[in-house]
């Protein structure tokens, strides 16, 4: 039987040993609920793509508690994203990031230019950001089957993943069942930026807080 539990300092120590212990936990964002595991485990992030039944050329993101946390995890926000992630985190948006020589995710995705990046959130939920806090940068995926809804109740969350998952969250509803924003840094695409994925934040947003920006760099 799935252990659904609320978010309290018990829960979240467990939490944290189970991450610890290359399980996976489902846990409330600012979006939709999502299905966690260690980014730095091999075995743990291969049972979140089990789970969900996923195919792995589908990337994983990284949820992390502060902007502040990529340079721990050897991580850099490229141009323009660094004004994005000024303008929307936290909140519903995903940017890919690079990682330096160091980083030891096994989330890392290879780019054809040689280098490797990662998509990371910062969701603007109190109840998420407890448990980043407790638990640390944690592997991610909506937490469903690959194609199913996005659960925006922890029971939507057991009723599509049930005992594959080692424990689940309980922070309430979320706001909706649509996704972030992904966003890639691109110099040969208009405004430096390609979206790769539309979510909560429009492409027009998007656009327009990079035209801010802009007119508000004292370069302008």
């Amino acid at each position: 039987m799935s252990d659904v539990r609320a978010i309290d300092e018990e829960s979240l120590a467990l939490a944290a040993k189970i991450v610890n212990d290359g399980g996976l936990v489902v846990l409330p964002t600012d979006t939709v609920y999502g299905v966690a595991a260690s980014p730095f485990s091999a075995e743990a992030v291969s049972r979140i793509y089990e789970a969900k039944r996923r195919p792995r050329s589908k990337a994983l993101q990284v949820l992390l508690s502060s902007v502040d946390d990529l340079k721990g995890l050897d991580l850099y926000l490229p141009m323009p994203l660094d004004r994005l992630a000024k303008a929307f985190l936290p909140g519903p948006f995903s940017p890919i990031v690079v990682a330096l020589a160091g980083s030891k995710l096994v989330t890392l995705r290879d780019e054809l230019n040689g280098s490797k990046t990662q998509a990371v959130r910062v969701p603007d939920s109190a109840a998420c950001l407890k448990t980043l806090r407790a638990v640390g940068p944690l592997a991610c995926s909506s937490a469903n089957r690959s194609g199913g809804q996005s659960p925006q109740t922890v029971e939507e969350a057991v009723a599509a993943l049930g005992d594959d998952v080692d424990l689940y969250l309980d922070g309430g509803p979320t706001t909706s069942h649509v996704a972030s924003t992904v966003v890639a840094a691109d110099p040969n695409e208009r405004d430096g930026i390609s979206i790769v994925r539309e979510g909560v934040i429009s492409v027009a947003q998007v656009r327009a807080a990079l035209q801010d920006a802009e007119s508000e760099s004292p370069n302008a």
